[in-house]
């Protein structure tokens, strides 16, 4: 099974659109063909972003129980990583750490995200030395890796 970390973004896009990628992506872990990774901290993220009041406005859909069943959801769907080890790296957005820690602590092959810095961990030769085994890749590469079977399984 392909293994992966979803950013903030990617959880973002999944609750409000549900013909796109990013929940296509979440479909993958609900049918047992992705094993999905979280954590407390990730999960607060997730909350905070889709309860914000812009959000909200620009979606109404996503009303406060909405959230409370999509936070339930993927707390239900993925696994808990409870103890996650500082890798000792630093990135240029301090805020992405809590990804990459994650998904290094739990083995995870993928972190599926649009966020650019994270993307350009993929440029970052250093980055790939130490962690060969992890790729950063966005929501529509991921669903092409996981459907051509040819995900790192874990």
């Amino acid at each position: 099974m392909i293994s992966a970390v979803f950013d903030c973004m990617v959880f973002l896009q999944s609750a409000i659109n549900d013909r796109g990628p990013a929940f296509a992506c979440l479909e993958l872990v609900e049918s047992n063909r992705v094993q999905l990774y979280i954590s407390a901290p990730i999960l607060s993220e997730v909350r905070d972003v889709l309860t914000r009041p812009e959000i909200q406005a620009k979606f109404p859909h996503l009303t406060p129980e909405r959230v409370d069943i999509f936070i339930q959801k993927i707390a239900a769907i993925a696994v808990a990583v409870t103890e996650i080890t500082n890798a000792g790296i630093s990135l240029r957005d301090p805020d992405d750490l809590p990804y990459v820690n994650l998904a290094i602590t739990a083995g995870a092959a993928y972190i599926v995200s649009r966020d650019k810095d994270l993307l350009d961990l993929m440029k970052d030769s250093a980055f790939i030395l130490r962690f060969p085994q992890l790729r950063m890749v966005d929501p529509v590469d991921f669903l092409g890796v996981v459907r051509a079977g040819s995900g790192t399984s874990k």
